[in-house]
């Protein structure tokens, strides 16, 4: 019986398409998207771009961000990420605003 449920639910994370933010388009080469932590983790998933970014905080925070095979820093500076590069944002527990430019 919890075999079941556990793979209910994982098929429910697999199906939720939500994005965790709200995006705000400032110019056509920048905007800010917020992070509201209670948002479930398993949103913040592994992803790559279309297109080199910057992206900067806005806000202190205590949330990190990820290459992939590379440990986690602290989202608290400018991170330079090129096409294709595959990252992630990994959740913390206060708001977050990052400014992207493209």
């Amino acid at each position: 019986m919890e075999k079941c449920n556990c793979l209910k639910e994982l098929i429910k994370q697999i199906e939720d398409n939500r994005l965790p933010f709200i995006e705000v388009q400032l110019t056509e080469k920048v905007k800010v998207r917020h992070f509201d932590p209670s948002y479930p983790e398993y949103l913040y998933r592994w992803h790559w771009d279309e297109e080199d970014r910057l992206i900067e905080a806005l806000n202190p925070n205590d949330w990190k961000f990820q290459f992939d095979n590379e440990l986690p820093v602290p989202l608290d500076r400018e991170i330079f990420i090129e096409k294709d590069r595959i990252h992630r944002i990994i959740k913390g527990t206060t708001q977050l605003s990052i400014k992207i430019t493209s």
